[in-house]
């Protein structure tokens, strides 16, 4: 049974930086694909990182060159630095397999508000 749950979400201001990480268990961490996802208020959730087990890394234009997926296949590790924050990055952050649906079973996922 998969199970994940992010945390490192917080209050931050414009230009701050946080660092997000995704607790997971129940699959075969080191040969899959994951991806890092968020959902802003009154809008989809969308992916914003991914990266391959051999960290091959992709982002989404709104958080490149500020973003940074990580990932450590011997500690089943998986972390989001996010370095000058801006206030329409606010959503709640999820980290889950690549392709995930809705159907897939996702974390509580954890809350990151930008503002002044």
């Amino acid at each position: 049974q998969v199970q994940l749950a992010e945390s490192g979400g917080g209050f931050v201001p414009p230009g701050g930086s946080l660092k997000l990480s995704c607790a997971n268990s129940g699959f075969n961490f080191d040969i899959v694909w994951l991806s890092w996802y968020r959902q802003a208020p009154g809008k989809q959730r969308e992916v914003i990182a991914t990266i391959s087990q051999k960290n091959i890394t992709s982002y989404d234009d709104s958080v490149k060159d500020r973003f940074t997926v990580s990932r450590d296949n011997a500690k089943r590790s998986l972390e989001l630095q996010m370095n000058n924050l801006r206030p329409e990055d606010t959503a709640v952050y999820y980290c889950n397999l690549r392709g995930a649906r809705d159907g897939n079973v996702w974390g509580p996922g954890t809350q990151v508000i930008v503002s002044a």
